[in-house]
């Protein structure tokens, strides 16, 4: 065959600008002739594709595809050589041939011809239906098998359709709709083919209306990453750059095609759905939340941490999770929008939520812990706004103590106090984490729906004169005559009435003072520890505080007013309740003396979390003790207050109480022997209390710059702020 010696590349090097020594046409006809012939003459049905002429001759005729291209006099005019290649469907051919897998390795060929041939010619291929139409079927050939011989050719075609998709969204059209929009483009006057390239009525991958059947994307490299974490590392990660690239489309058009014409969303939610279940039932929550780092460029767990059983399947759960949510905030709004959406009626609704309800306690420790870690790599907005509405529902309105909340949102708020402490630690961290999202209506929801129009304050009451007026001791039935002679004093006696703004807000530094000298002196410890002073809590204080003031601009966006909304003496007076949120909290507060350490700290950690907001009312509500309540209320310092009478009370009713307390916060700080002593619970209660309020005192003092007029106050007594 005089086709084959020399080869085409050698034939061209001495090409100037002179005509070529050779037809090219001649010889890519030659050559795939050539290939055709093999069908017909082989008798050996064992002989490998890249033992026989076919993958040489397939890469003259590429050669002789680009060389004719780069020698057209006008650019964008197809040459002969491609003229023969649509007309006569050669990769309608080719793809039939590769479905076959004749000889064994054809497949693999025919996908590095198809995509060598659309990422090097550089005339404009997809848009006809002798290309995109074998380009579907080829589709629909791959994906069929984790861990193909094929895959990661599959994957380099994927890429170059993705690379083209991108530079000209409209060619999604054609891939995923193929004849049927081709047809419509034709009845708007747009070109579509070459002149010459006709189409085959009798093609039997067309279906009744003429349209060829659509690309089952779920099926192949082109909408099968959802197998990704199941192939080797480099080529699943190769397949998700494409889905990346896929989806970021500026296109509307493309995007809405993407969304209504693929089976792309339903299968990613899928694999996400099938991780989910591969998991063990039961992951101790302390395993979930210390396996941090899991991201979709390096979903397997990190070789360095302790092994516990189920460890890889929840680090491919939580690196899908992470792609998904990396999807989202990559895609285009329409593909964005869709596939949050997805995530939360299949994920969220339909496989999480029957585990967050379940009666099961091990099942709504794992869910819960999980969804907590979901949250912790949740970034993407759409994502996030579908998680929030999942969680807390979608009402604003202020709450009432009898209604029926959100089912889960109840069921959530349910679980903060559960008879099991490691569930309210659980679903409290998941609380604690949300509180974090930038999304206004999360903190709207828990808490600021319920303080609008301040209705926990007194209408019309004067301004005290003392600030043991605000406490109306005498009237609490907690403060009883024997109670008051044992000598509590909440603090020191202040020298005159609480310093106040031009705006009549609290002074910040009767706030401190007020929670600093909350807990009585001989139920503090602290001073007998260096490192545990209220100087400590304003340093940690403003690393709390950082997320806030860097995202000034976000809190600018939700329009919070900067002082509270003055007392409408015309607008009807309504009950206050201060939501099913804080009421769990205030009611968790109100037992630190009876609960778990590790229950306090949860507890104490929420609450922090929510006094940072920099929204006046919940500065107001959860921070000034000065304020003059509505009966029936209680803010988070009137429950403090509570806790100090109780606890005062039952002081004398321990042993030798200064000296156990002391112990029992060495031994907490590691710097004392953890033995069990009798009222252990009660003495880690009072430590988290005084540790507690230096930290309110912390958090009002650093939510005020030094210029806040709230600050120019004169110096206070010796031993206060």
């Amino acid at each position: 065959d005089s086709s084959r010696l020399p080869t085409f590349a050698s034939q061209s090097v001495g090409l100037t600008g002179r005509e070529p020594s050779i037809d090219l046409l001649q010889a890519f006809v030659e050559h795939w002739k050539g290939i055709t012939h093999y069908y017909i003459e082989s008798t050996d049905e064992s002989t490998p594709a890249k033992k026989t002429d076919i993958p040489w001759r397939l890469k003259q005729m590429l050669d002789i595809l680009v060389y004719e291209e780069q020698q057209q006099a006008a650019a964008g005019e197809a040459g002969p050589c491609l003229e023969y290649l649509l007309q006569h469907k050669i990769l309608e051919t080719l793809c039939t041939l590769g479905k076959a897998e004749y000889p064994p390795g054809m497949r693999q060929q025919v996908f590095q011809f198809f995509s060598k041939v659309l990422a090097q010619v550089q005339h404009p291929l997809l848009h006809y239906l002798s290309v995109h139409r074998p380009v579907q079927k080829l589709l629909r050939l791959g994906g069929t098998a984790s861990g193909s011989v094929t895959e990661k050719e599959e994957v380099q075609f994927t890429t170059v359709l993705c690379s083209k998709i991108q530079q000209d969204p409209e060619l999604l059209a054609y891939i995923l709709e193929g004849k049927k929009i081709v047809g419509r483009k034709k009845a708007c006057g747009e070109p579509t083919a070459l002149p010459k390239d006709t189409t085959s009525h009798g093609d039997k991958d067309c279906s009744h209306d003429g349209a060829p059947a659509r690309p089952q994307l779920d099926g192949s490299p082109l909408g099968s990453w959802t197998v990704g974490p199941q192939r080797k590392s480099r080529v699943a990660l190769k397949a998700q750059e494409n889905l990346l690239l896929l989806v970021s489309m500026a296109s509307p058009a493309a995007a809405t095609y993407l969304v209504q014409s693929s089976a792309c969303c339903p299968a990613i939610v899928r694999h996400l759905c099938q991780l989910y279940r591969s998991m063990p039932v039961f992951l101790d929550p302390a395993d979930i939340a210390a396996l941090e780092g899991i991201s979709w460029r390096l979903p397997s767990a990190p070789s360095d941490e302790a092994s516990f059983p189920g460890k890889e399947a929840l680090a491919a759960f939580l690196g899908w999770f992470d792609y998904c949510d990396h999807l989202i905030t990559e895609a285009h709004t329409v593909v964005a929008d869709a596939l949050a959406k997805a995530v939360a009626e299949n994920f969220f609704v339909e496989t999480l939520q029957p585990q967050l309800l379940h009666v099961s306690e091990q099942s709504i420790l794992t869910s819960t812990a999980l969804l907590t870690a979901m949250l912790r790599q949740l970034r993407s907005p759409a994502l996030l706004r579908e998680a929030v509405a999942f969680l807390l529902g979608t009402d604003r309105q202020p709450e009432a103590p009898g209604n029926n909340p959100h089912t889960l949102y109840a069921h959530l708020i349910g679980h903060c106090d559960h008879l099991s402490d490691e569930i309210s630690i659980t679903t409290l961290r998941l609380f604690e984490e949300l509180l974090q999202k930038p999304h206004e209506g999360i903190i709207r929801s828990l808490v600021l729906r319920n303080l609008e129009g301040r209705p926990y304050m007194a209408w019309g009451s004067p301004e005290p004169e003392s600030y043991e007026d605000t406490l109306d001791l005498e009237e609490d039935p907690y403060f009883t005559d024997s109670f008051l002679d044992s000598g509590f004093q909440p603090r020191a006696k202040p020298r005159l009435a609480p310093a106040t703004s031009y705006d009549g807000k609290t002074a910040v530094t009767e706030i401190v003072n007020s929670f600093l000298c909350l807990v009585p002196e001989e139920a503090k410890t602290s001073a007998f520890l260096e490192e545990t002073g209220y100087d400590t809590y304003v340093h940690d204080a403003y690393g709390l505080n950082s997320w806030v003031i860097s995202s000034g601009s976000r809190v600018a966006s939700w329009g919070w007013p900067l002082t509270p909304t003055p007392l409408d003496p015309h607008e009807p007076e309504r009950p206050f309740f201060e939501g099913h949120f804080l009421r769990v909290l205030f009611d968790r507060m109100s037992r630190i003396l009876d609960q778990p350490y590790s229950l306090n700290l949860q507890v104490t950690s929420v609450l922090s979390r929510l006094a940072l907001f920099p929204h006046p009312h919940i500065h107001e509500y959860l921070l000034d003790p000065y304020i003059s309540l509505a009966p029936g209320c209680r803010s988070l310092f009137s429950v403090l207050v509570r806790v100090i009478g109780d606890l005062m009370q039952r002081i004398q009713r321990v042993p030798q109480f200064p000296g156990k307390l002391l112990l029992v916060r060495k031994q907490l700080t590691g710097q004392a022997p953890g033995e069990q002593l009798d009222h252990q619970t009660l003495l880690q209660g009072v430590v988290v209390l005084e540790e507690f309020c230096k930290e309110l005192a912390a958090i009002a003092f650093v939510k005020f710059p030094p210029h806040d007029p709230r600050q120019n106050v004169s110096p206070a007594p010796e031993g206060q702020v």
